[in-house]
């Protein structure tokens, strides 16, 4: 079984609504690292000297590659991230190898057989 990661880039507030349908999807977990800094194509405002950003969350998607399209996609949709500025990024990159997954192998067997 081949996996890929998927790395999504959210406001804070979109999280656990991106985590959720990430796992409708077929994401079997996720790990969220919180408070994540970034900038886009404009440079953050600042009021005497405090930045003004919202905060976001890096999530980390570890997903089996035949599914890896669709969870990318909901992650996409559930963001809004093609029509809100400075809404968010995800983006998927192969994994060449993976230890302690075959908690997930087993679980994904059955729905990586149906979508192929």
């Amino acid at each position: 079984m081949h996996f890929k990661l998927i790395i999504a880039l959210v406001p804070d507030d979109l999280t656990d609504k991106v985590v959720d349908a990430a796992r409708e999807a077929g994401a079997t977990g996720s790990t969220v690292i919180n408070q994540a800094r970034g900038e886009g194509l404009e440079v953050s405002k600042t009021f005497l000297g405090l930045t003004l950003e919202t905060q976001r969350d890096l999530i980390l998607f570890l997903v089996e590659e035949h599914l890896s399209r669709t969870i990318l996609e909901t992650i996409e949709k559930t963001g809004d991230f093609e029509h809100t500025k400075n809404g968010g990024i995800a983006f998927q990159i192969d994994v060449e190898d993976a230890v302690g997954v075959n908690h997930q192998i087993q679980a994904l067997s059955k729905v990586v057989e149906e979508e192929i």
